[in-house]
């Protein structure tokens, strides 16, 4: 049985599905079994496409105008396509002329599998570089931090005074968690344990060694 896909963006609310809708039907797709979506290709909720997906079975083949209305991204498209596979249904894409039934649209998958693996080789390869750039110069990636190392020395003299840690999250409006990630992250320990951890300065030094 033939099963067809079709979606148009939600940016233009004059497009229309009549020229996909025409060529699924000429291509054999009866009506009964076509599905449509009104959504952004980089949408990951769509409900026409669940349903799509559901209603295939083994020996079935799916179709859709052009590829770039059935995946928000080619390895996207290769999940669906993979997945499609596995369940022993076929996928023709009318305008690129793929056909996974043939030995042709086969190596064209197989060649679209590539691409999308060297993409995300060079994807990982930018992220690295740009993390290791940015370590050089000083950065570390992720959120900023809530509290300086002003605030964080205050805090240290305050708990080593007699200092509750409810109350030193109350004069400094932070939760819990953020003022005990940043004790552990400088090593203190508590009052009177003696040692680097006991003097604020040393400890936040120590913990600029870690990192650097």
């Amino acid at each position: 049985m033939l099963v067809g896909y079709m979606r148009v963006s939600t940016a233009d609310e004059r497009q229309s599905v009549d020229l996909q809708r025409d060529a699924l039907v000429a291509a054999g797709v009866d009506e009964r079994h076509l599905h449509q979506d009104r959504a952004s290709g980089a949408k990951d909720d769509r409900p026409g496409l669940k349903a799509c997906l559901a209603d295939l079975r083994h020996g079935d083949i799916l179709i859709v105008w052009k590829l770039d209305r059935l995946g928000r991204s080619l390895s996207h498209l290769l999940t669906i396509i993979n997945d499609l596979k596995n369940r022993d249904v076929a996928f023709r894409s009318i305008t690129e002329q793929m056909d996974t039934t043939t030995p042709h649209g086969e190596f064209l998958f197989n060649v679209f599998g590539s691409l999308a693996q060297f993409e995300r080789a060079l994807i990982r390869e930018r992220v690295n570089a740009g993390l290791a750039a940015a370590r050089r110069r000083g950065r570390i990636g992720g959120r900023p931090r809530s509290l300086g190392e002003e605030q964080i020395e205050q805090i240290v003299a305050a708990l080593d005074g007699g200092a509750s840690k409810a109350s030193v999250c109350r004069a400094f409006k932070v939760p819990r968690s953020t003022l005990l990630n940043n004790l552990d992250r400088i090593g203190w320990k508590g009052a009177g344990q003696g040692g680097a951890e006991a003097n604020p300065r040393t400890a936040l030094k120590s913990a600029k060694a870690q990192v650097a």
